[in-house]
């Protein structure tokens, strides 16, 4: 009997629980994602460990286009830092999350000691950005935006590109659906920041 998979099917990451048997601490884990430099590896606030495969190269260059446009207008600004997929966040309720791209205000980033910047840095971003993927699973990427927007966010953009949808996150405030809009705005945490989606999908 012959298995084929579809190039469609979602993938759905592997989690791995060590809790109460082992405490993975935040150095242990930031060196545990070191020894594994081939995985993204994230941690929910339950402590379960989440690694993920590289992305494909189709969606890795489409999530370069998406962070030259935040950081061009990163740098124009002034007032905040912009991250890419490959930093890690320890979120207040003790998750690690790696968005896709991400936006710091200067003044927060700063008052965080340099030696807690240089592993995951105990901050939750003002605005993230989550790329949908062939492979990857809407719940789940929905579920980590939630989560974004309970530890502090201000503004999040899922955008999904295999439906060309793209689900805009805001607190206290039901989740935005767009069909295929062409532009999305920064608002009041990016102002003047307009993603052109044209090279996003």
């Amino acid at each position: 009997m012959t298995v084929q998979l579809s190039l469609d099917a979602e993938i759905n990451p592997m989690v791995l629980k060590f809790h109460p048997v082992i405490t993975m601490t935040d150095d242990q884990l930031f060196e545990f994602c070191q020894l594994n430099k081939d995985f993204r590896i994230e941690r929910k606030a339950t402590g379960e460990i989440v690694i993920m495969s590289p992305t494909g190269s189709e969606t890795d260059q489409r999530n370069f286009d998406l962070i030259v446009q935040l950081g061009i207008w990163t740098k124009q600004d002034g007032t905040g830092v912009g991250f890419g997929s490959s930093g890690g966040f320890t979120l207040p309720s003790g998750a690690v999350r790696s968005p896709d791209a991400a936006w710091i205000k200067k003044t927060d980033w700063q008052a965080i000691p340099l030696e807690k910047r240089k592993k995951f840095a105990p901050i939750c971003p003002q605005f993230v950005i989550e790329l949908r993927s062939q492979s990857d699973s809407l719940k789940e990427l929905k579920t980590k935006m939630e989560e974004y927007i309970t530890n502090g966010t201000l503004l999040g953009w899922l955008i999904d590109r295999v439906q060309r949808k793209v689900y805009i996150y805001r607190p206290h405030a039901v989740v935005e659906e767009l069909d295929n809009p062409t532009t999305l705005s920064g608002e009041e945490t990016l102002p003047g920041f307009v993603l052109d989606l044209s090279e996003i999908w």
